[in-house]
């Protein structure tokens, strides 16, 4: 497991968090909906925003260094305050598989929990391919909630369903 500091990120914070978007994407299946060339710092210094102002959004450094960031952003309408949606998680290449998802997770949990008004459900969706990430959400308490049949289009022009998911706080 790598040693990190976890802490919230502000829109200042867009520059690092767009050039590990940026390094994530670049592995192919990383599970990111965007693919390198759709990430941009317009896109990323708008999520950083929406998730900074109406919901969370954490970094995880090593060495000063962001190697993972998570976020997830209100709804919208009133009736949904209560959730944060649009969730999405990235670590660095050179630091998958060392507990830093997961570490990003357990914060973020955290933080969810004392936003107010009060969140109570986190929902995301991953593709029914990315078998890792279906696992890992699982284990975090996620529950499958659903199918969307076909609404994945690899780059290789295959179809797969995505799996919406859900979790209470």
């Amino acid at each position: 497991m790598i040693a990190c500091n976890i802490r919230p990120l502000t829109p200042v914070d867009a520059p690092i968090v767009f050039a590990l978007h940026q390094a994530a994407a670049s592995i192919e299946g990383s599970g990111l909906a965007r693919s390198h060339d759709e990430i941009t710092i317009d896109y990323v210094q708008a999520f950083v925003e929406r998730a900074w102002r109406t919901g969370v959004t954490l970094g995880a450094f090593h060495d000063d260094h962001l190697i993972g960031e998570i976020h997830a952003a209100r709804l919208g309408p009133r009736q949904f305050d209560h959730v944060l949606g649009d969730l999405t998680i990235a670590v660095h290449p050179e630091a998958q598989g060392n507990g830093v998802g997961s570490l990003l997770f357990a914060a973020f949990f955290e933080a969810a929990a004392s936003v107010i008004p009060a969140i109570t459900r986190v929902e995301l969706t991953a593709r029914s391919g990315n078998a890792g990430a279906l696992r890992l959400y699982e284990r975090l308490g996620f529950i499958r909630e659903g199918r969307l049949v076909g609404r994945v289009r690899l780059p290789n022009g295959a179809v797969e369903d995505d799996i919406p998911m859900g979790r209470s706080l």
